[in-house]
């Protein structure tokens, strides 16, 4: 069972399903539900909200405490992929849609990833991925996640994430692990 916190000091979230911006108010009494990817979904006597790891302090966690790395691989990366690729599938690993305790690659929301170079001589990566429903308002907040953590990578100057709805998205598209998260198989 889930113990309800305090908010130590006003925070910034995003409302979900919405994706809406929204202040949290001090003293807001909120339950934690997930803690995945270094963000927070937290409960409300209004709904749900997400809240980012830069804002941990709010919910009196140490912002360091939500950055544990994804371990293993996932059976939804390209055996094909080159090194650098294979950089941005994992930072996507650490990307989760705040309802669903399963990141965005295992989820088989990642459709494609490559590397192109830029005018530079830099390297841009370009994701096109999807959502579990084409209405969810936190399609641009998780979009935006996938490009920070892309933007995290040293070989990476510039990142372009696309929301596209085709093919639609299925349970099929998870991967062996994600599917057994889930406890599908």
């Amino acid at each position: 069972m889930h113990s309800s916190i305090e908010l130590k000091r006003e925070v910034d979230a995003v409302q979900i399903p919405s994706g809406d911006a929204i202040k949290l108010p001090i003293g807001l009494k909120v339950i934690i539900t997930q803690s995945l990817g270094g963000t927070y979904t937290v409960a409300t006597d209004v709904g749900l909200a997400r809240i980012s790891a830069k804002d941990a302090d709010a919910l009196g966690i140490d912002p360091d405490a939500g950055k544990k790395e994804e371990a293993g691989s996932s059976s939804n990366i390209p055996h094909e992929a080159t090194d650098l690729e294979h950089e941005v599938w994992n930072a996507l690993r650490k990307v989760y849609d705040p309802e669903i305790p399963v990141n965005i690659v295992d989820l088989g929301l990642v459709y494609d990833c490559s590397i192109v170079p830029t005018e530079e001589g830099g390297n841009r990566a370009q994701v096109k991925m999807t959502l579990t429903a084409p209405g969810c308002g936190m399609g641009p907040t998780i979009a935006a996640d996938a490009q920070n953590h892309i933007m995290g990578i040293e070989d990476i100057d510039d990142a372009v994430v696309d929301l596209v709805w085709d093919p639609a998205w299925n349970q099929e598209m998870i991967s062996l692990e994600g599917k057994m998260k889930l406890g599908m198989i």
